[in-house]
C-alpha cells in the first residue's frame, strides 16, 4: 500500500502568524467585496418573489425580453443568461411583486409566462423551472439557516467539552467561525448567489472542518498520555498533525475529485453548492491546522491548570531557549496531568 507523507517531521505550528495575517487579509478583502456587491446576494428562497428559468429556440435579445417584462408589469426584473446564450434566468424581486406573491405564489409566474409567450410565441420559448416563495417563507428560511448554524456550532462545543475538555472544545469553535467568515469572504470575492443549497454546502463544512480537527485533537490527546520528555505543546501539536497527516491528504483529495466533477459536470443549478465545497474543504485544512492548535496554545496559557510537583520538574528541564515553547511545554504538562 502507497503511503503518502508518512513520517513527516513539518513544523506547522511556528507559522501561525503569517497564516493568521494571510486568513485577516483574505476575510477583509472578501467581505468588502461583499459590501460592494451591495451584501449577500440571496436568493429568491431567502428574500420572497418569483424565479423562472426559460429556454427559447433562439438566443433572444436581452432588451427585448426586459422590454416586454416591463410592458407586462414586471418591472426591474433580474436577467441573467444560464448556461447556454437561449437560457435563461428572470428573477422577479420587486417589492410590490413580492408582497403580491403572498397572496398568489403562481400570479408573478404565470405573469411572466404569459408576457413572454405574448412576446415570442408558444413554440418558442419553453419554462424549464419555476420557484416562488412569499416573503414570510423567505424570512422564516434565512433565520432557520442562521439558528442551523449556531446549533451546529453549539454541538460541537458541548461534545468536544465532554469527550476532551472545554479548552478543546472553544478552539474548535473558533476555528469553525474562523470557516464561516473565509466562506462569507470567498461567496463575496465570487459573488455567489446564497440559496438553500449553499447553506448546506456551508453546513457540511462545519462537519468536515470540526471532524479534521477532531481527529487531531484525539491524536494530541493520546500523545499527551505517552512520555513527553518536557515536549512542549507546540511540539506535541506538530506530532499530531504530521501523524494524522496521510489520513488528511487521501480523505481530502478523494473528497475534491467529487466536488470538483460536480463542479465541471453537475450544471448551473449546483455549481454555487460545488463552489463553495471545493474551497471549504481547503479552508478546514488550513483552519484544523493554524488556527485550532494555535488556539489552544493561547486558551492554555490564558487558563492553564495546575501540574503536579513531578510534572513541574518535568517542564523545567524540558524548557529551551524559545520562550514559546517553554510557555508551550508548560501547558502539555497541565494537559498530561488532568
Amino acid at each position: 500500500m502507497v503511503r503518502i507523507f508518512h513520517d513527516t517531521k513539518f513544523q506547522f505550528v511556528r507559522h501561525w502568524r503569517i497564516a493568521a495575517i494571510a486568513t485577516a487579509v483574505f476575510i477583509v478583502a472578501g467581505l468588502g467585496l461583499l459590501a460592494m456587491h451591495g451584501g449577500v446576494n440571496y436568493s429568491i428562497e431567502f428574500t420572497g418573489g418569483t424565479l423562472m428559468q426559460v429556454k427559447f429556440a433562439k438566443a433572444p435579445d436581452v432588451a427585448e425580453l426586459r422590454g416586454a417584462l416591463d410592458g407586462a408589469g414586471i418591472t426591474g426584473a433580474e436577467i441573467q443568461q444560464f448556461g447556454s446564450p437561449t437560457e435563461f434566468t428572470i428573477r422577479a424581486r420587486d417589492e410590490k411583486q413580492v408582497e403580491a406573491q403572498a397572496s398568489g405564489a403562481e400570479g408573478i409566474a404565470r405573469q411572466i409566462g404569459e408576457a413572454l409567450t405574448a412576446k415570442y410565441g408558444a413554440n418558442e420559448v419553453t419554462v424549464v423551472r419555476t420557484e416562488a416563495v412569499g416573503p414570510k417563507v423567505g424570512s422564516e428560511l434565512r433565520s432557520g439557516a442562521a439558528m442551523a448554524m449556531i446549533i451546529a456550532s453549539l454541538f460541537t462545543l458541548v461534545y468536544l467539552a465532554i469527550r476532551f475538555d472545554w479548552r478543546f472544545g472553544l478552539a474548535a469553535v473558533l476555528a469553525t467561525a474562523h470557516d464561516i467568515f473565509v466562506t462569507f469572504a470567498f461567496i463575496g470575492a465570487l459573488n455567489l448567489e446564497v440559496s438553500l443549497t449553499v447553506v448546506a454546502a456551508i453546513l457540511t463544512l462545519l462537519g468536515y472542518s470540526a471532524n479534521d480537527t477532531i481527529i487531531i485533537f484525539d491524536r494530541v490527546r493520546e500523545n499527551l498520555r505517552k512520555p513527553h520528555k518536557g515536549q512542549s505543546l507546540a511540539t506535541i501539536l506538530d506530532r499530531s498533525i504530521n501523524e494524522t497527516l496521510p489520513r488528511s491528504v487521501m480523505t481530502h483529495a478523494t473528497t475534491l475529485a467529487a466536488t470538483l466533477a460536480l463542479l465541471g459536470l453537475a450544471g448551473e443549478v449546483i455549481r454555487p453548492f460545488a463552489w463553495v465545497m471545493a474551497f471549504g474543504i481547503f479552508v478546514a485544512t488550513f483552519s484544523s491546522v493554524y488556527v485550532a492548535g494555535p488556539i489552544l496554545l493561547w486558551i492554555e496559557s490564558k487558563w492553564p491548570r495546575e501540574a503536579s510537583d513531578a510534572t513541574s520538574q518535568a517542564v523545567r528541564a524540558g524548557k529551551d531557549a524559545d520562550p514559546t515553547a517553554a510557555r508551550g511545554g508548560r501547558s502539555a504538562e497541565r494537559l498530561a496531568a488532568r
